[in-house]
């Protein structure tokens, strides 16, 4: 699905506003250490996820639970800037438009290379990316420069169990997408995009409210690239198998991600 800044008409349809009211009644309200965010801009960032395990006061598992409060937690100020040392073509770099939805998600139909299978069933795209994050996440990002794109894909295993979102939200600067890589390491649940709740024509469930998930992300040169997985039915059981997809998923697309910003080819 796209919106109005495609040339599509404006369908009943908003994935962004139905989940959006789910994940603010579901989410964690935790307190955020202000903290400036020291990043490296120019390659592709290390995946890292902070996870909590659902009440049972462990942390470091691989599903993350939310839980109900009325409370958002206030975005910290943070600030970032580019290394001494980043290289002389990012200028060049930054200058490429940022990659459309075409582009990111142009296939309807994954495999990856371990063989698994994948179907995407959904896709959306704004250029108000406030529309498909969390609103601590979103006033994070009114603190730089602004971002230029938010485009989200859903996809579903071969058996049709799980529901793997996958976000690709673009900067202007790599300054912006580092911070918010930053803070999304720091606290993954809250400063996180939103996960698409599958078309009434695809036949999925929608994922029960305060389900355990996985929450990945990639950092490019001015994009980060977002994962979150969920079994469609809310189970809390086959963690490494939910993990792998989402990791699967995520580092095709970001693979994708950056093939666009060298300038080359890539396809997913």
């Amino acid at each position: 699905m796209t919106f109005g800044d495609q040339g599509t008409p404006y369908e009943p349809y908003d994935p962004w506003a139905a989940e959006r009211e789910r994940v603010r009644k579901a989410r964690r309200a935790r307190s955020a250490a202000a903290a400036a965010v020291g990043v490296l801009l120019v390659a592709a960032a290390g995946a890292g996820m902070v996870l909590y395990s659902g009440g049972d006061g462990k942390g470091g598992g691989a599903v993350a639970k939310t839980s109900a409060s009325p409370r958002a937690a206030a975005a910290p100020s943070v600030s970032a800037a580019l290394p001494s040392d980043a290289p002389s073509s990012l200028p060049s770099l930054l200058a490429r438009p940022v990659i459309r939805p075409e582009q990111a998600f142009p296939s309807k139909s994954v495999r990856l290379k371990d063989g698994s299978r994948y179907e995407r069933v959904d896709l959306a795209t704004t250029t108000e990316c406030a529309r498909g994050m969390s609103q601590q996440l979103a006033a994070v990002v009114q603190q730089g420069k602004g971002c230029l794109r938010l485009t989200a894909a859903l996809f579903t295993d071969a058996d049709r169990r799980s529901q793997i979102t996958v976000t690709v939200v673009s900067f202007r600067r790599a300054e912006d997408s580092g911070m918010v890589f930053g803070m999304a390491v720091m606290d993954p649940l809250t400063y996180q995009v939103v996960s698409l709740d599958p078309p009434p024509q695809a036949g999925l469930p929608t994922v029960p409210p305060g389900s355990a998930g996985v929450f990945r992300r990639l950092m490019t040169v001015r994009s980060v690239v977002f994962a979150n997985g969920q079994w469609g039915d809310g189970s809390e059981t086959g963690e490494a198998a939910l993990t792998k997809e989402t990791d699967g998923l995520l580092k095709r697309v970001n693979d994708t991600v950056v093939a666009y910003e060298e300038g080359k080819d890539g396809n997913l």
